[in-house]
């Protein structure tokens, strides 16, 4: 068993793990942190992305021991300091960006991302971002308009779907 100590959402907390489990793993059994979730364990689908030291990071690749004294961020510290849905959970909200929420953590955290490094994509630029995020409801359409409503551009001309 390794230990390791790490800031989760501005919190810090440590453990005890085996080698081999993953920063997922440990989030969800060890943390309760239930919010990322494990959709494929072969890094395919997206639903696992939290951010570690800024960047995104599907955390079904990543062993626990790797974030040792890093800062990790999931979708359970994406609200705003009074409970209120951030930018990002509110434009999901209102574009309808999910339907059974299972991919909706990794999309969030994903479009966290992606918004800090380009605050104001095209549509194309989000969809290129996306690609490593699978959603099995939406058709991405309205996954994408709420991307680009949280960007804080005008999305009155992407037609509904």
């Amino acid at each position: 068993m390794t230990k390791v100590t790490m800031t989760i959402n501005g919190k810090a907390v440590s453990g005890e793990v085996e080698g081999r489990t993953l920063l997922s793993s440990f989030l969800r059994e060890d943390l309760h942190l239930t919010g990322t979730h494990i959709g494929c364990d072969t890094s395919q689908c997206g639903a696992c992305v939290v951010h570690v030291d800024g960047k995104a990071v599907k955390s079904c690749t990543m062993f626990a021991a790797e974030a040792n004294g890093a800062t990790v961020a999931t979708i359970e510290g994406q609200a705003n300091e009074d409970g209120s849905l951030n930018v990002i959970q509110a434009a999901f909200q209102e574009h309808h960006g999910l339907q059974c929420g299972f991919c909706t953590p990794g999309m969030v955290m994903s479009a966290a991302a992606l918004l800090k490094d380009n605050p104001k994509p095209s549509v194309s630029e989000v969809r290129e971002y996306l690609e490593g995020n699978i959603c099995r409801c939406t058709g991405y359409h309205n996954i994408v308009k709420a991307i680009m409503a949280a960007s804080g551009q005008d999305v009155s001309a992407i037609a509904a779907e």
